[in-house]
């Protein structure tokens, strides 16, 4: 372990260069603590306390990446709605894989101006159909009403814990423990006898017509997908409750480019308790059978949890906690914004773990209203998984971060089979809208099937090395992967007129919603700007390893691309094509950020990035959902605007985040911060913020290591522990200062 102190007139700033393996160097040197801090100080105010949250997408949520709980109350009863992150219906959309549906096809249609043939068998199956889909899972209720009146209801987010307390002394303690795949509750306090009723979804009921309908956004009734209700079973002091899912029946069909071969997906739900001296305790288990993450072994951990009791588990439990939590830490005297980034890195703990699928649009939290999830829960890579795992790097949680490349390893023998199928192309690209096993979905096609899906993916792979600088994840994991994608894009990349080589049809998340008008005949600045990014990191990666003829390949095609679309120092939609409305999706800015291809510090693109940061002000945010906020304060910071970021990271936790700190999406004032005020619960902005408030910190992309270079001039006390810097470098800053350290990886 190397280390390098550097002191600049009032600040004092530790760099500690960490080149290792990123599953085993995330946290902090062993014997290491959090910047000196008292946790009554910083912590106990951070906590959530209510009286009653009374929905449950405003209730306590508590995870552990596979399994997620929200607590809350429903008809006068505590309820504790039950969530697994593998709970999927695998079904696949037919219409995606008829042999003709290929981008070849769909171009053939955008040029002859036959469109709605594309969106018949596009978009329409992914409103028609109620499946593939994320699914919920169960429920616990306690009959609470001779407790009496409830005193509070806290989260402990130190300790990841949920605390009821009644005015009459009795109280309820919930978690999901950090290491097994369950979830503990211990009741103590009282005398009366109140034992836990299982409650399972309501997948066929005589009281719900089986054509019960809904959209995407609302969400579908459960009793769409066809399931027969599971039995609910009660002996003694526990319940067990088994539920069959979608069932494969013609397999030739979906294996077509499916490699997956799940079929006859079914989960149980397994719950037991015991009660001693007016003390009850209780386990819960959801276990998959036939999923991507199932594993035979999770109720024999439910039995041996059960055995250990309450207090054992919650101190093994605790001490997870307390190592994340030692991974960083930050001080800042805007008490909002600060308490948000540590709900949001709670959050992030909670639902993103190592051998767990990674961050869905709800993770574990999966909405407990008798609907299918918002956007069915799938993974949108054409924004919310990256904006998800933006904030992991700087923060120092690369070994949480691990679980989205992990993800896109397993998944890609399915995406080479679509890959091949859809583009006939070799290499690998990602579907934009997937399921658990990375089957796509469809939906607005110019996206969910979008050509450049991949070389975002590819994004995180290349942040993971840089943070880590690990060789092994460099050979065996992130070149290969790069080397895929642009082996793909430079088989669809055509050359134009003028030599330049131009994807044949393109498209800029989500311009132009689902029209024709959402196809350009040239490369947006979207795919143009992903498309440079891929071929840039692949040649700096390939002279790396020392692979030349790969260097110099990927180089040639660097220099074939076009210029990025620029009109009046702005960046435009696509050539020809500005930015003329305000738009949730600050997608021709991708060179801004997270790219950062255009860079403040250089001249001639700081007029551009000025530029096109007015304009985007300028129009204003009526047509904003509240990652929007999130991303325009990263924005902000990239251009030092400290101010402005610090205002917009105060807009998005005050108005367009639940009292729980969930983000959903609309504008929850009457303030003008957009004119949408729907309330779809979505994780990506929550994390995008925590990623803007990094940003504002410390900046390490271009060869430098920035220390607070976008601070407001009203932070007079800024200070932060551990947190990460390309090359591998951990940084702790105990004072305010605007200090630039030049380095090369592995140099300190």
């Amino acid at each position: 372990m190397k280390h390098k102190t550097i002191r600049s007139f009032a600040a004092v700033a530790l760099l500690t260069g960490c080149n290792a393996n990123p599953a085993t160097s995330a946290g902090a040197p062993a014997g290491s603590s959090m910047i000196t801090m008292d946790y009554a100080k910083y912590l106990v105010p951070i906590d959530l306390h209510f009286t009653k949250p009374t929905q449950s997408i405003e209730g306590i949520p508590l995870g552990n990446g596979i399994s997620g709980v929200l607590v809350w109350q429903k008809e006068g009863k505590l309820r504790l709605s039950l969530d697994r992150a593998d709970l999927w219906d695998l079904r696949p959309i037919k219409e995606l894989l008829l042999p003709h549906f290929t981008y070849q096809w769909v171009y053939e249609q955008v040029m002859k101006n036959t469109y709605d043939t594309v969106q018949i068998l596009g978009d329409v199956p992914y409103e028609r159909e109620p499946g593939p889909t994320k699914i919920p899972g169960g429920a616990i209720e306690f009959d609470i009403k001779e407790l009496g009146e409830i005193a509070s209801v806290h989260l402990y987010i130190k300790q990841a814990l949920c605390e009821v307390k009644w005015k009459n002394g009795a109280k309820l303690e919930i978690f999901c423990d950090a290491n097994n795949p369950l979830g503990c509750y211990k009741l103590s306090g009282t005398d009366k006898l109140i034992s836990p009723i299982l409650i399972p979804p309501v997948y066929s009921s005589d009281k719900v017509k089986n054509n019960a309908t809904g959209n995407s956004v609302e969400g579908q009734g459960l009793q769409r997908l066809g399931y027969k209700q599971g039995e609910v079973i009660k002996n003694g002091n526990s319940y067990n409750y088994h539920q069959e899912g979608w069932k494969d029946l013609n397999q030739d069909i979906t294996l077509q480019y499916r490699k997956d071969g799940f079929k006859d997906f079914s989960y149980d739900i397994s719950l037991q308790w015991k009660t001693e001296n007016n003390t009850s305790e209780g386990v819960w288990c959801i276990s998959t059978q036939n999923s991507l993450y199932s594993n035979k072994d999770d109720q024999k951990k439910a039995k041996e949890v059960f055995n250990n009791g309450f207090d054992k588990t919650f101190d093994l439990h605790c001490k997870w906690w307390n190592k994340y939590w030692e991974q960083s830490s930050i001080n800042i005297p805007d008490t909002l914004i600060e308490r948000q980034w540590y709900l949001e890195m709670y959050k992030f703990g909670s639902a993103s773990r190592r051998g767990a699928p990674p961050i869905t649009l709800q993770a574990v939290w999966t909405a407990d209203n008798g609907n299918l999830p918002p956007w069915k829960g799938d993974f949108h890579n054409d924004l919310n998984t990256q904006l998800s795992y933006w904030p992991s790097y700087v923060s120092n949680h690369i070994e949480e971060a691990l679980s989205f490349t992990d993800w896109i390893n397993k998944c890609i023998p399915v995406a080479k089979d679509y890959t091949k199928h859809y583009f006939n192309a070799d290499g690998l690209n990602f579907g934009g809208v997937v399921t658990l096993s990375g089957q796509p979905m469809g939906g607005w096609i110019q996206y969910s099937l979008s050509p450049t899906v991949s070389a975002w993916l590819a994004h995180h792979y290349y942040l993971t090395y840089k943070y880590t600088m690990d060789k092994d994840f460099l050979t065996k994991q992130c070149y290969p992967f790069i080397s895929d994608v642009a082996t793909f894009l430079n088989n669809i990349i055509l050359a134009d007129a003028n030599g330049k080589k131009q994807l044949p049809i393109s498209s800029s998340p989500e311009i132009n919603d689902n029209s024709i008008n959402a196809w350009y005949k040239t490369t947006t600045n979207f795919d143009l700007s992903l498309i440079k990014f891929l071929f840039k990191s692949a040649a700096e990666l390939a002279e790396e390893l020392g692979k030349t003829t790969d260097k110099t390949k990927w180089e040639n095609v660097s220099k074939q691309l076009p210029d990025l679309a620029v009109a009046d120092n702005n960046l435009l939609i696509a050539q020809g094509f500005p930015m003329n409305i305000s738009h949730r999706h600050f997608s021709n800015l991708m060179a801004i950020y997270p790219l950062c291809l255009l860079d403040i510090h250089n001249a001639a693109d700081s007029i551009i990035i000025n530029s096109s940061l007015n304009h985007l002000t300028k129009l204003g945010p009526d047509g904003w959902c509240g990652y929007s906020w999130s991303w325009y304060a990263a924005l902000l910071a990239r251009a030092k605007r400290a101010d402005k970021a610090a205002e917009a990271l105060r807009v998005f936790a005050s108005a367009f985040c639940l009292p729980n700190s969930f983000h959903v999406n609309g504008d929850q004032t009457t303030k003008g911060y957009s004119t949408m005020h729907y309330r779809p619960f979505t994780l990506e902005g929550n994390f995008a913020f925590a990623d803007a408030l990094q940003q504002m910190l410390i900046q390490s992309d271009d060869g430098n290591i920035r220390i607070l270079p976008s601070i407001p001039d009203a932070w007079k006390d800024v200070s932060f522990d551990k947190l990460r810097a390309m090359g591998a470098f951990l940084i702790s800053v105990e004072t305010e200062t605007d200090t630039i350290i030049p380095f090369l990886p592995g140099s300190l």
